[in-house]
C-alpha cells in the first residue's frame, strides 16, 4: 500500500545523503518533497502541515549542534522517523480486559469496511492466546450478515450467538444484550459484538449503534475502517467519534493498492490509536498495529520484527531445535528437513508480502511481484512423492525412481532433476559454511572460521634427511 510513499521518501533521503554537509535550504527542500509525497498519498492537509512544521523545527534546531563528522542526513532521518511514529499513535495499545469477565468489544463502522470478517479475525487472535471469545450477531440489517458471521465463526472454531435470522428482522439491541448474558452464563471471557453498517453516515446508523453501546456498556468500541477510502476515512471516523464514540481504530484492506493516507491521518485527527490492522482476506492475516513498525516500512527499512514473529509462529520449537542440533553435529541436511521447511513456509502466508517486509524491498519490486507462489506447492509435491529413504539419501534417485516421482507429483522428470541438483548444491554450501569454508561467489575475506574438530590427529611435517651417511646416523641417533 505504501509503495509510492516509500519510494518518494527514499528519493528525498537519497538526495539528502548525497549532500554531505547539510544546509537549512537542503532541509527545506526535503520538507517540501515529503509534503508533496504525503499529500499525494491522501494524508489530510492539516496532518501534513503539522507534520512538516514539526520536522522542520526539529531539523533546523538540531543542525547547529551536529558535528562536522556526524552523518547529518541520518540525524534528519531519525527526526522524521520519530515524527512518523508519533502521528501513527506512538505506541501499540492492546485491548483493556474487564476486571470481571466477559470483556465486551463492540465493532462499529460503515457497510463494506469488513466488520464481520474482522470479528472472526479478532476472535481467532484472542482464542489462540487462551481466551474464550463469543461472537454476537447484532447486524440484522444487511442480507445474510448473520449467516456470514456463523460461517466465519465456524471456520475459526468460535461459537456464535445468533438467535435472530436477520435480513431486516429482529431487534439488534436485544440480541446484543442477550448475548452478554449468554456469555456470562456459559463462562466466556470475551464477547465480540458485530453491528450493522450503512453505505454512508446517517441518523439511523448512529442511533442503532449508540443504542447498542448504551445497552451493553462495552469495554472497548473499535471503529473499523477501510484503509482504501482515502480522505473519506478521516471524515467518517470523525462522524463516528462524535455520534457514537470509539476507543480505537482497526484498519482493514491494508494489502490494497490505495495510497494509504488513512493510516497517517486517523490517529492524528481523532486522537484515538490504531489498535489492529488487517492485511489480507485470510483469517490469519491480522495483527496488532505497531506504529514504529509501520513507520519503518514507510521509510523503506522493512519490518523485520513482524517477519521474525511470523516465522516463529510457523516454525515450531521442536523442528527448529532439531535442525540446529543437526547443523552443529555435522549431520547432513536432508530432503525430509527441506520438506519441514517448505511446510512451515506455507503457514507463513503470502510470500510476496513477506518478502516486502525485508529492508530495501522497494528496490526489488519487480522480483517480488513476479514471485511464483505456486513454486512452493509444486516443490512440496515432488518431495512428498519420494519415499523416506529417497528423502534421506538423494543419491539413490536413479532414472526409474525419478520418473516415478515425476508421475506421482504431476511434474516433469526435468523438474525433479532440477530440484535434486539445487538441493545437492545447497547441501554442499552448508557443509562449506559449517567447516569454515567460503561458498562460491562470496568475496575473499568473508569465510567463516572453521569449527574445531574433536580428537583430530596432528600432522607434523617430516624433516628431510641428510645425504651424508655419517651426519644422517648422528641425526637418527
Amino acid at each position: 500500500m505504501f509503495e509510492s510513499l516509500t519510494s518518494r521518501f527514499s528519493g528525498a533521503f537519497s538526495s539528502l545523503r548525497s549532500k554531505g554537509k547539510i544546509s537549512s535550504s537542503d532541509i527545506e527542500t526535503t520538507c517540501q518533497e515529503i509534503r508533496q509525497a504525503l499529500l499525494e498519498s491522501d494524508v489530510a492537509l492539516s496532518v501534513v502541515e503539522d507534520f512538516i512544521a514539526d520536522i522542520r523545527q526539529k531539523s533546523l534546531g538540531a543542525l547547529p549542534t551536529l558535528q562536522s563528522g556526524t552523518n547529518q542526513a541520518n540525524a534528519i532521518f531519525e527526526i522524521v522517523n520519530a515524527s512518523l511514529i508519533e502521528i501513527l499513535g506512538g505506541q501499540a495499545r492492546r485491548v483493556r480486559f474487564a476486571k470481571n469477565p466477559p470483556t465486551v468489544i463492540m465493532l462499529a463502522g460503515l457497510q463494506g469496511a469488513g466488520k464481520t470478517t474482522l470479528a472472526g479475525k479478532l476472535a481467532k487472535f484472542y482464542a489462540e492466546q487462551g481466551n474464550t471469545p463469543l461472537l454476537v450477531a447484532s447486524d440484522l440489517q444487511r442480507p445474510n450478515a448473520v449467516t456470514q458471521l456463523q460461517v466465519v465463526g465456524e471456520s475459526v472454531n468460535v461459537p456464535v450467538f445468533a438467535p435472530e435470522p436477520g435480513n431486516g428482522r429482529g431487534n439488534p439491541v436485544k440480541v446484543a444484550k442477550d448475548g452478554i448474558e449468554f456469555a456470562k452464563s456459559k463462562m466466556y471471557n470475551m464477547v465480540i459484538v458485530d453491528t450493522a453498517g450503512r453505505l454512508g453516515v446517517d441518523e439511523d446508523l448512529m442511533k442503532q449503534a449508540s443504542d447498542i453501546r448504551d445497552a451493553i456498556n462495552p469495554d472497548e468500541i473499535l471503529f473499523v475502517v477501510d484503509a482504501m477510502i482515502g480522505q473519506d476515512a478521516v471524515r467518517t471516523s470523525q462522524a463516528f467519534l462524535d455520534g457514537v464514540g470509539f476507543d480505537g481504530v482497526v484498519l482493514t484492506k491494508l494489502d490494497g493498492d490505495a495510497r494509504g493516507g488513512a493510516a497517517l491521518s486517523i490517529a492524528s485527527m481523532t486522537k484515538r490509536p490504531i489498535m489492529f490492522a488487517s492485511t489480507g482476506e485470510k483469517l490469519h492475516e491480522f495483527d496488532v498495529f505497531y506504529p514504529e513498525r509501520m513507520a519503518s516500512r514507510i521509510l523503506g527499512l522493512g519490518d523485520v520484527a513482524t517477519l521474525a514473529e511470523q516465522a516463529k509462529k510457523a516454525f515450531d520449537t521442536d523442528t527448529s531445535a532439531k535442525l540446529e542440533a543437526k547443523f552443529a553435529s555435522g549431520e547432513d541436511f536432508t530432503l525430509e528437513d527441506f520438506l519441514d521447511q517448505l511446510q512451515a513456509m506455507s503457514k507463513m502466508g503470502n510470500m510476496s508480502k513477506l518478502l516486502g517486509m525485508l529492508p530495501g524491498a522497494g528496490q526489488m519490486k519487480k522480483q517480488i511481484e513476479n514471485f511464483d507462489e505456486g513454486e512452493i506447492v509444486r516443490t512440496t509435491a515432488i518431495v512428498q512423492s519420494m519415499t523416506p529413504t529417497e528423502r534421506r539419501d538423494p543419491k539413490v534417485l536413479n532414472g526409474s525412481r525419478r520418473a516415478r516421482i515425476a508421475l506421482g507429483s504431476g511434474r516433469k522428470v526435468s523438474d525433479v532433476n532440477n530440484l535434486v541438483d539445487r538441493f545437492t548444491a545447497a547441501q554442499k554450501m552448508m557443509k562449506q559454511v559449517r567447516n569454515g569454508g567460503m561458498p562460491a561467489g562470496m568475496p575473499p575475506g568473508m569465510a567463516m572460521p572453521a569449527m574445531p574438530k574433536v580428537n583430530a590427529p596432528v600432522n607434523k611435517k617430516k624433516k628431510s634427511k641428510s645425504g651424508n651417511p655419517a651426519k644422517r646416523a648422528q641425526e637418527e641417533g
